[in-house]
């Protein structure tokens, strides 16, 4: 196991020493390791969004989109231009 140090104020630490019978070292690491699974956890779901709002723009594009010929459009546009 790593060994990490964190600063507190002198209040604090003196708080935890009347509270010496708590494992602060288990509380810490909870902590952390309860962060990093959230910080985890909202990534996957800021991800997931995009990606069901990415799905639902295409879907609308693509739906739009049908009956449309890009073939017979630029000809279209050649033809107006000469």
């Amino acid at each position: 196991m790593e060994i990490i140090t964190a600063r507190i104020d002198k209040e604090t630490k003196e708080k935890m020493k009347k509270l010496s019978y708590i494992n602060w070292s288990d509380v810490i690491r909870e902590s952390v390791i309860k962060r990093i699974s959230d910080e985890e956890s909202s990534k996957r779901l800021i991800d997931r969004n995009a990606i069901a709002e990415g799905i639902t723009i295409a879907a609308k594009v693509r739906k739009s989109s049908m009956g449309w010929n890009s073939t017979e459009e630029i000809r279209k546009w050649r033809d107006q231009r000469a």
